[in-house]
């Protein structure tokens, strides 16, 4: 009698519970960043990716693969995610889409971005080309920012080891000039509106942090040989600028938590709390539009 009743309760509450709640999520869709192919290198467009279990690579046909918040969450905030993996391939599933669906379940419409790799066997590209992607990812979330119903105003920036460093660059470093012939895209802002940086590597580009830098929150382990000393610096930086930042380093659990997922350390499995946290207290996961005042 008790398991029947606990079941009955359960189907009332499935009943009483808003209709978002039981809605799945859109479809992801994946958007091409220039029609056409990279200018400069259009005739690669059709070279395949090769995807394994965790890895995607090579990437000659730039784009964004864009993951809607679930209905009825959307707060109007947007991130685009760029996932690691040296600039020798992507770690598209756990530092890419995994994250864009978590972002999903919180309200935030997520793009996860697939960048040209400099590090790939034979690579024609350089650092600037993938920092042409990402320039070029931002600017065109911001020109569908009225079709997708997004806050213009709070397009963020989130990513992990190689992926950090181009999410640094993208977030403080000028804009690199746009390839080809210019478009109405090229002429809207490439700068992120906040960023998060994961256990980014150190390379970067010439930066100046002033007060108004985007606010940015930084994760690495103490213990992470490559990438715990850039977000310290960073931390510096901002400092002694007066920018808003924050820093969390944990004590152990190397390179490549992501999003706690896999590692044995409890601190570093709940640590994705921090970004939701984080984000409150910025009032970027309200919900929006903000409803009107009521007379």
């Amino acid at each position: 009698m008790t398991k029947l009743l606990t079941a009955f309760a359960w189907a009332l509450a499935l009943l009483a519970a808003p209709a978002w709640a039981q809605q799945p999520p859109a479809p992801p869709q994946r958007i091409a960043l220039w029609a056409d192919g990279a200018p400069g290198f259009e005739s690669r467009k059709s070279i395949p990716e090769q995807a394994e279990s965790y890895w995607l690579k090579p990437v000659n046909d730039p784009s964004i693969t864009y993951y809607p918040a679930r209905p009825g969450r959307e707060t109007g905030v947007s991130v685009l995610i760029m996932p690691g993996g040296a600039h020798e391939f992507l770690v598209i599933n756990t530092e890419g889409n995994d994250v864009a669906r978590w972002y999903n379940e919180r309200g935030v419409a997520a793009f996860v971005l697939r960048y040209r790799l400099f590090r790939g066997k034979d690579s024609p590209y350089s650092f600037e080309h993938a920092r042409q992607d990402a320039e070029r990812a931002m600017r065109t979330i911001r020109a569908h920012a009225g079709e997708w119903k997004l806050d213009p105003g709070k397009i963020g920036v989130m990513g992990f080891s190689a992926g950090g460093e181009l999410a640094r660059v993208t977030l403080l470093s000028p804009p690199v000039a746009a390839p080809g012939k210019r478009d109405a895209i090229d002429r809207l802002s490439a700068r992120p509106d906040f960023g998060i940086l994961v256990f980014p590597g150190p390379l970067h580009a010439e930066e100046k942090i002033t007060r108004s830098s985007p606010p940015l929150l930084m994760t690495a382990t103490n213990d992470d040989q490559c990438c715990s000393q850039p977000i310290i610096d960073l931390l510096n930086a901002y400092r002694a600028a007066g920018a808003s930042s924050e820093l969390h380093m944990f004590a152990a659990g190397g390179h490549a938590f992501n999003m706690g997922e896999t590692t044995p350390m409890v601190s570093l499995r709940n640590w994705p709390r921090l970004i939701t946290d984080w984000m409150t207290d910025r009032g970027l996961l309200a919900k929006w539009p903000p409803e009107p005042a009521k007379p």
